[in-house]
């Protein structure tokens, strides 16, 4: 009887033996088609990267918002790759975007990002160039100098190397070394017959001799790129002469200088389009040369010479020509000349005459200025909300990454627990005992990745700061300078700094001492009251009975509150409103913090909304419930908010929000 029971239990294992390796082959050949279906997703994300991040490249010099646009969307199919190198190629392209439009810091930063991502050669060469561009000599410097070691660089990116370290040290005022690195580049160009930039280094020589006052060997080159520049193109021609003819005009030599322009102006003139771009050479001055520009300066190297009849018609031809193009500087200035020519030679109604024009040029100018700053504002505004979204997808890759690398640390090992599978049908209990540690080390994994998860979201919530506050801040900044009121300019931007600080210093913690909070409540609230002094009053009343030491907040948690508080709810209202901030204890463990305002309710408010902020979801007041929610999940509903009318009209709005000592 025991024997029948021995041999129905063993092939009773048999049995479940056969059904786990049965089971084991499904989910092994399951898992082989899944890793399948990621390599081809893969394969076609890497394709989509590289077809946008060429688009990008095709407006990267013409189109700053198409080409910021493509390289968002090569980055969008990044999520799950493994390999940084597509990561880094789009940062690294939308750093040369910036550059190319001179916003110098972003490319400084993003060409960081890249380097981050994937070391590259080319990368850390675009990021001198930039530092250079960015008046960061010393930087620029130590960046391209461990690249003079680096082999089978192609000749361009050498040349372009020594040309860059020739720009720093010039930068630097050692124009000997600069003369040195312009020398080494200027060989290789030759060499390789890379014409542009023979010209190019020819000139930068020119220019390093020429700040040494040593005047013969600075002629003896600039004649080298006069001479070259005329067997490529009438465009780079017109572009030496003048460089040449501001030397003449450095060394006072203005008959050369009167010369040189007038051979200029008789080229520019034969040209389909009378103005010529400086890009390409770093010309230093204005973006183009135009012809009304060359008879400006004709007219000036007169008035030099005290030729003052010989000046007038150079002058008044600048006039005309600037004011046909739309050309308001050169028109201003060659207006404000003229009025002081005629004064000089003693025709004072003249003079007046011009001195008018001048007044009216300057009140157009300052119109114009005035469009140019809100536009470059809102343009700022425009990539500002660019680069955060793809500071996103990149958060989005790397929390995608990091979902990836998990699966396939659990295929490894569901594969592991699968091979111990053959000695687990041997022995019951040893099985039930591994099943059993396989499950506590699963819920212990599970456990992990949520607060692992829960801590990222956190982070990323953190770092969203609503930039409603810090573009408004600076609007006010800059409203106080158009009104000359330096004084309150200083004082705003000193507080804002300081808060912007002190938000930087506490993004990384969960929670903060109550009183840091309270200094950052006022502060704030402290510049939203200057920018809006006749909207509102504020009062902050704390309960002497609160210890301010014995608590801890979020970061920035009230501030959301405070600013809808503000803006959709005092700011609307017809008479001066009121703000008040209030902290009582309710037990030894709980702090209740009241925000109420007299404003116009949330009904109100809601009702004045256009149709588009309808559209529109409060990312700022979202955020803010996220980590509440994440906060509360991860320290056990430490937080409790609630927002109610304040009075029985709907008017007034009060948030009561409730903070348990840990």
């Amino acid at each position: 009887m025991a024997k029948g029971k021995y041999i129905a239990f063993f092939f009773l294992i048999l049995a479940y033996s056969g059904v786990a390796q049965e089971k084991s082959k499904r989910s092994t050949a399951n898992q082989a088609e899944s890793i399948k279906k990621e390599e081809s997703s893969r394969s076609r994300s890497i394709r989509d990267h590289q077809r946008f991040l060429d688009s990008a490249n095709v407006y990267k010099k013409t189109d700053l918002e198409k080409s910021i646009e493509f390289i968002a969307r090569s980055m969008e199919p990044l999520e799950a790759l493994g390999n940084k190198t597509e990561l880094s190629a789009s940062l690294s392209t939308l750093g040369e975007v910036y550059m190319h439009h001179n916003q110098y810091d972003l490319a400084i930063a993003n060409f960081k990002d890249a380097l981050a991502a994937r070391s590259s050669n080319n990368t850390k060469l675009l990021l001198g160039k930039t530092y250079v561009l960015n008046g960061e000599f010393e930087n620029a410097e130590a960046t391209l100098s461990p690249l003079l070691d680096t082999k089978n660089m192609v000749p361009y990116k050498r040349v372009e190397l020594y040309e860059a370290l020739g720009d720093a040290h010039k930068g630097m005022s050692n124009p000997r070394k600069a003369q040195d690195f312009y020398q080494e580049g200027l060989q290789v160009a030759e060499k390789n017959q890379i014409s542009p930039k023979v010209i190019d280094l020819n000139s930068k020589i020119a220019d390093a001799y020429a700040s040494e006052n040593k005047i013969v060997e600075a002629e003896g080159f600039y004649q080298n790129s006069l001479d070259l520049s005329r067997e490529v193109a009438p465009e780079r021609l017109i572009q030496e002469s003048e460089r040449v003819a501001d030397f003449y005009n450095q060394k006072n030599r203005y008959e050369d200088e009167i010369q040189m322009r007038k051979k200029s102006l008789n080229e520019l003139r034969q040209l389909p389009q009378a103005k010529v771009s400086t890009e390409r050479r770093g010309f230093s001055g204005s973006d183009t040369i135009t012809s009304q520009r060359i008879n400006y300066k004709i007219g000036s190297a007169y008035i030099a010479q005290d030729k003052l009849d010989e000046a007038i018609p150079y002058l008044e031809k600048s006039i005309v020509e600037a004011d046909e193009e739309d050309d308001l500087l050169v028109q201003k200035d060659a207006t404000r000349k003229l009025s002081e020519v005629y004064r000089n030679k003693g025709d004072f109604s003249k003079a007046l005459e011009s001195y008018q024009d001048y007044v009216a040029v300057v009140d157009s100018l300052y119109v114009r200025k005035e469009q140019e700053i809100s536009r470059a504002a809102r343009f700022n505004r425009e990539i500002a909300n660019t680069q955060n979204r793809i500071s996103s997808l990149e958060q989005e890759r790397e929390l995608s990454q990091s979902k990836y690398s998990l699966a396939v640390t659990e295929q490894q090992l569901f594969e592991e627990t699968s091979k111990r599978q053959k000695w687990i049908i041997y022995s019951l209990i040893f099985g039930m005992l591994l099943t059993a540690l396989t499950a506590f080390l699963y819920y212990r994994s599970s456990k992990q990745q949520k607060l692992a998860n829960n801590l990222l979201a956190l982070k990323s919530l953190r770092t969203q700061m609503n930039p409603h506050f810090i573009f408004n801040a600076l609007n006010s900044v800059n409203n106080y300078i158009a009104k000359n009121d330096e004084r309150s300019a200083n004082r705003f931007l000193s507080e804002f700094s300081v808060l912007m600080r002190s938000v930087l210093e506490n993004s990384e913690e969960d929670f903060i001492p109550l009183s840091k909070e309270l200094e950052l409540l006022e502060l704030y609230v402290k510049l939203e009251h200057s920018r809006f002094s006749d909207k509102f009053d504020y009062e902050i009343e704390v309960d002497q009975q609160v210890d301010v030491e014995a608590f801890q907040i979020p970061p920035m948690l009230l501030q959301p509150y405070i600013e809808n508080a503000i803006w959709h709810g005092l700011r609307y209202k017809e008479e001066k409103g009121f703000l008040k901030i209030a902290l009582k204890q309710l037990t030894p463990n709980v702090l209740e913090i009241s925000i109420a305002d007299n404003g116009i309710g949330r009904k109100k408010s809601a009702e004045l909304k256009t149709q588009n902020q309808k559209k529109q979801k409060s990312k700022g007041m979202g955020n803010i419930k996220k980590r509440i929610q994440i906060l509360n999940d991860m320290y056990k509903n430490k937080v409790d908010v609630s927002i109610t009318n304040l009075n029985e009209d709907q008017t007034g709005t009060q948030v009561i929000l409730k903070l348990k000592k840990d």
